[in-house]
C-alpha cells in the first residue's frame, strides 16, 4: 500500500494531507477555537465558584497540604489538554479508519480518567472537589465536540446517525 503525502494549495491556504486523512489545518483551527472557548468558559466557571464561596485550595494526589487555586489555572489546564487533544485529533485524522469514533472514545475515556485527580485531591474540601469535577466536565463538553466536528468535516456537526452518542461512520 502506498500513501502519498502532499500539500494541497487552495487560494489563500495550504493544507497538509496524507491523501486520505482529515486536513490538518481544519483540526488545528478547531483546536485553537476549542482552546479559546474552553479557557474562557473555565475561567468564568472559576470566577463563579469563587463567588459562590467554594474554597479555592486543593492538594494534588498525595500532597501534604493544599495550595491556592488561581483562576488562571483553570484556563491553563484547558489550554494544555486541548493542545494534546488537538494533536490526538490530527494524528487520528490521518491514520485511523474511523477518526471521529476513535477520537470520541479515547477522549471521553481520558476525561473520565482525569476525574481521578479532583476526586483524590488531598486536603481538599468536598465542595472544592465537586467544583473541580465540574470544571473537568465543562472543559470536556466544550473541547471534545469542537474537535470531533473537525474530524467529521462539518462545521455544524453530523446530522446523521448516532450510536451511543458517537457518530456512526
Amino acid at each position: 500500500m502506498t500513501t502519498t503525502t502532499s500539500i494541497i494549495h487552495s487560494p489563500g491556504q495550504a493544507t497538509f494531507s496524507s491523501g486520505r486523512g482529515v486536513p490538518i489545518r481544519r483540526v488545528v483551527v478547531a483546536g485553537v477555537g476549542a482552546a479559546a472557548l474552553g479557557a474562557v468558559a473555565a475561567s468564568l466557571y472559576g470566577v463563579a465558584i469563587r463567588s459562590a464561596g467554594v474554597p479555592m485550595q486543593a492538594g494534588f494526589l498525595g500532597a501534604s497540604s493544599a495550595q491556592p487555586l488561581h483562576i488562571a489555572s483553570f484556563a491553563m489546564g484547558v489550554l494544555v489538554c486541548t493542545f494534546w487533544g488537538t494533536l490526538l485529533a490530527g494524528i487520528l485524522g490521518q491514520v485511523a479508519a474511523h477518526p471521529s469514533r476513535t477520537f470520541v472514545r479515547v477522549t471521553v475515556s481520558l476525561a473520565a480518567l482525569s476525574l481521578i485527580v479532583p476526586i483524590g485531591a488531598a486536603h481538599t474540601a468536598g465542595t472544592t472537589k465537586a467544583a473541580l469535577i465540574g470544571a473537568h466536565l465543562l472543559a470536556a463538553v466544550i473541547v471534545i465536540p469542537v474537535l470531533n466536528r473537525a474530524l467529521l468535516g462539518r462545521a455544524g456537526g453530523n446530522p446523521g446517525v448516532q450510536v451511543g452518542g458517537v457518530h456512526a461512520a
